[in-house]
């Protein structure tokens, strides 16, 4: 059963920094694409950042580049969000994805997790 499970979140002062994480349960975080979403009061659900399986490359949304990083630990099924100089555009509900594809039989799944509040107000 996949299971991701974000941790981190909370009330922030602008400037400040937090660290999310998620942990990842039922399948191989290394073999797959981790990406960050996040969805602001009365905004759709966004992309935030991503990170490659295979290079380790990243990817990230431009609102966020330059103060964020993804990174991961796959020995540790965990991916990770540094930020750093919060913003209150910040505030939002921050998720972990993954998109699964099994072979056998070929299915593919979204996964999502229930989310970590991070609030950026002084």
């Amino acid at each position: 059963q996949v299971q991701l499970v974000e941790s981190g979140g909370g009330l922030v002062q602008p400037g400040g920094s937090l660290r999310l994480s998620c942990v990842a349960s039922g399948f191989t975080t290394g073999k797959y694409v981790m990406s960050w979403f996040r969805q602001r009061p009365g905004k759709e659900r966004e992309l935030v950042a991503f990170i490659i399986n295979v290079s380790g490359k990243t990817r990230y949304a431009d609102s966020v580049k330059d103060r964020f990083t993804i990174s991961r630990d796959n020995g540790k099924q965990s991916i990770y969000l540094t930020m750093n100089r919060l913003e209150p555009e910040d505030t939002a509900i921050y998720f972990c994805y993954a998109r699964i594809t099994t072979l056998e039989p070929i299915v593919t799944n979204d996964y999502w997790g229930r989310g970590t509040q991070v609030t950026v107000a002084s």
